[in-house]
């Protein structure tokens, strides 16, 4: 059976007292709700469930006088404490004693998150791998070593044994692992081969992310090649190969925003850009990297989709 879940549905109110004026109030509510985890209690802070002295407080880091009252509402949604295994299948495209590589489908979420905790990559992980639930692992992510978002398909390479993931992490950390990805983009990019170095910095709305200024941010270095372009549906469009030399989070996405080529079907960076594609059109065509314990290079693709290949089939080529 699972762990039993944190959400109490209840209502908290505390007096800060002389020592909790110094502390931020996130690290109040977690000595003061020993219960709730530091990361539910932060949720519930952004979330707008707590009021102090009347008034909503959303930012977990800030600092309240002596004497103020502070009343946190906890009514999320349920939040288990571990990710639990169903029986989904998996498009295993590589598997041996230490390693597994799938073909994720788009729309399939990598792990348990919040509006996400059924149904995962995970779970389907601990339904056909019950010893990736061990200590050794993170509870919500166990073998996951990299991730792709929600809609975007393609090869996902995880780890079987602890011993595989900590090498994995770290021939990502050293960028020893070579990504390939075909995206479908608005426009007809030029050059049509490219570098992007623009440092990437997580937007001040936190729901997506943006091109740094100013030094801020963290190195971001993009390879793309353009592939074939034309128009399908009425719009020019093109088909890229890009190859991510850093791993940021949303990289290719926000580079090809960046240069006013917008993935197709990209809700999220399409820069006023609308199109019927039903998802954005990205997909992790091939990776390559060192075993985890022979060192032998290794490379694996993953068939492009249906709905990309409908769209490219679509195209009416460009002279």
């Amino acid at each position: 059976m699972p762990d039993e879940p944190e959400n109490s549905g209840e209502v908290y109110e505390f007096t800060l007292d002389e020592y909790d004026a110094d502390e931020r109030i996130d690290q109040v509510l977690s000595a003061r709700l020993p219960d709730l985890s530091r990361t539910h209690i932060q949720k519930l802070i952004r979330d707008g469930k707590l009021t102090v002295n009347g008034k909503v407080c959303d930012v977990p880091r800030l600092k309240f006088p002596a004497g103020s009252v502070a009343v946190l509402n906890d009514d999320l949604p349920a939040v288990p404490l571990k990710a639990e295994g169903e029986d989904i299948p998996l498009d295993v495209i590589y598997e041996d004693d230490v390693l597994l590589v799938i073909n994720k489908p788009a729309g399939m979420v990598v792990h348990p998150a919040a509006g996400n905790w059924h149904g995962t990559v995970v779970n389907a992980l601990l339904g056909r791998e019950p010893g990736l639930d061990d200590e050794d692992f993170d509870a919500m992510r166990p073998g996951i070593v990299h991730r792709l978002d929600k809609d975007t398909s393609g090869a996902l390479v995880i780890a079987k044994t602890a011993k595989a993931l900590r090498k994995l992490a770290k021939l990502f950390a050293e960028r020893d692992v070579q990504k390939t990805y075909l995206a479908i983009v608005h426009g007809w990019p030029s050059p049509p081969v490219n570098v992007v170095n623009a440092p990437i910095m997580r937007h001040p709305d936190h729901k997506r992310m943006a091109i740094a200024r100013d030094g801020q941010g963290r190195e971001a270095v993009t390879t793309w090649k353009l592939i074939r372009k034309g128009v399908w549906d009425g719009r020019k469009v093109s088909v890229m190969e890009m190859h991510p030399h850093t791993g940021r989070t949303h990289q290719i996405r926000v580079h090809l925003s960046y240069k006013d080529y917008p993935i197709v079907g990209d809700k999220l960076y399409n820069r006023g850009r609308s199109s019927p594609a039903p998802r954005q059109m990205l997909h992790a065509r091939r990776i390559s990297f060192p075993h985890p314990v022979t060192g032998e290079r290794m490379e694996f693709e993953a068939p492009i989709p249906e709905d990309f290949l409908a769209i490219i089939q679509a195209f009416q080529e460009a002279e």
